[in-house]
């Protein structure tokens, strides 16, 4: 009997999607023809692969009337914010503009006596397994890369974002990219795990949970396939005496309570400067007593569901450990009626935190964000640095000196002054610690989804 992968809607509870979960005969034939078609593909001119990825993003954004109800009824976003394709074509569109200098040799020599160059050449085949959070987003930072350098990709989407991939690989094929250069797989994770240790991938890109990471690293070991690992957070944000305090306080909250917190670089941690702490919390307060939880399709709504009941189930015993532990709960639950004890989770501001709760610790991942009072600078630091994650930090002042000096001391993959929850495709995206290692975008991402060749041509 075929075994099937569901998606359970956020919105009510009921059975959204269905897809058969492929056999490990079927996921073969899907490797062989990526394998398979590879070469070509990679021998068509670079200008021929941008093109075609331009296309799919095109076509992509043509389906986003389809697209934004879909994410809603698979993981809760509400529709007002538009779904992502400002982001993905942003993403992809960066990456096809840098294409040709990142890719471009490297000349050491060029004399009559020695040609000497270092080229990049693709891996082979890009298997790409993505969240449910960000799942256009997360999966086009590296789905687009691949494709122009060269390589085949394959696309496995979270069962809780089920027809992602699907869609995705359906837009980019429609544009002109061929059936077996891109295809969608749906698969459990025994069988993901077999194809990985079996050597089937040339390149592993993951999003996702440190124990999903830790797994996809157990497979792959001995194989020498090449992984890029983005997994945990517990983003910090630091409120400087100088800071413009409106835009900190705007800033800060939309990044922790955007997307009910289901974002990898969400902020789940506040530290306040004594002078402004107070103004702060009670802003803070006043945003979040504001919002809408309620039914995603509905334009009116500005916090959804989580996007299952035990993501909501975890926040909810982080914050009942803290409350009992000392600190203060400052959101009125009587202020979101929707919140139902299941996915529907009120949004929660805390403090009087320690680093001893899981709230300040743990990640997440909801509408929950503690606040603490720090004295200066260096007790911001080593508050911020007090984490086995290291993802993202967003400072707040207008002394960008100041914010570099601080950043060069803290344990991130980035460093935000005056800007929160954002990826920019021109730099790197990466982490350091439990968050997991690789980089995404920016020309460092074109290197992690190439190997370099090097050329020692003598002449005479």
């Amino acid at each position: 009997m075929t075994k099937m992968i569901e998606c359970i809607s956020p919105v009510d509870g009921s059975v959204f999607a269905t897809r058969p979960c492929a056999s490990a005969e079927d996921a073969a034939a899907i490797v062989a023809k990526s394998r398979a078609a590879q070469p070509a593909w990679a021998a068509r001119p670079m200008s021929e692969r941008i093109a075609l990825v331009r296309a799919g993003l095109e076509r992509l954004g043509e389906m986003n009337d389809e697209v934004v109800p879909e994410l809603a009824h698979m993981m809760g976003r509400p529709v007002r914010y538009g779904g992502e394709f400002r982001g993905v074509n942003e993403r992809g569109t960066y990456m096809a503009e840098i294409a040709e200098e990142a890719l471009a040799p490297i000349i050491v020599e060029n004399s009559e006596a020695f040609e000497r160059r270092i080229v990049r050449e693709p891996h082979g085949i890009v298997f790409v397994i993505a969240p449910w959070n960000y799942p256009y987003m997360t999966a086009i930072n590296t789905v687009a890369p691949a494709l122009i350098a060269g390589n085949t990709v394959i696309i496995k989407h979270a069962s809780q974002t089920l027809l992602v991939g699907e869609r995705m690989v359906r837009a980019f094929n429609e544009a002109g990219v061929p059936g077996d250069v891109f295809q969608n797989v749906f698969l459990d994770h025994d069988t993901t795990s077999s194809l990985i240790a079996s050597g089937s991938f040339d390149f592993v890109n993951f999003t996702g949970s440190v124990g999903g990471g830790q797994s996809i690293e157990r497979a792959a070991a001995g194989t020498f396939t090449g992984v890029g690992l983005e997994l945990g957070g517990k983003d910090p944000g630091y409120v400087m005496d100088d800071a413009n305090l409106d835009a900190a306080v705007d800033t800060l909250i939309d990044g922790a309570m955007f997307n009910s917190g289901q974002c990898c670089c969400g902020i789940e941690r506040i530290y306040v400067v004594e002078s402004l702490y107070d103004a702060f919390v009670e802003k803070a307060v006043a945003i979040v007593s504001g919002y809408k939880l309620g039914n995603p399709l509905d334009e009116n709504t500005t916090i959804g569901p989580m996007a299952h009941k035990r993501f909501a189930d975890e926040a909810r015993a982080q914050v009942s450990e803290a409350v009992a532990a000392g600190a203060t709960p400052l959101i009125d639950p009587a202020l979101f009626p929707a919140d139902d004890g299941g996915a529907y989770l009120a949004p929660q501001i805390l403090t009087n935190v320690t680093h001893d709760m899981r709230v300040m610790r743990d990640e997440t991942f909801g509408p929950v964000v503690g606040i603490m009072k720090v004295k200066d600078d260096e007790e911001a630091i080593r508050l911020m640095n007090d984490s086995e994650f290291g993802l993202t930090a967003s400072l707040w002042t207008q002394d960008a000196a100041r914010a570099a000096a601080i950043g060069a001391r803290l344990q991130t993959g980035t460093v935000f002054m005056n800007r929160a929850d954002y990826v920019d495709p021109g730099l790197c995206w990466t982490g350091c610690k439990g968050t997991g290692r690789g980089g995404a975008l920016s020309i460092i991402g074109y290197h992690n989804l190439t190997r370099p060749k090097s050329y020692h041509l003598k002449k005479a």
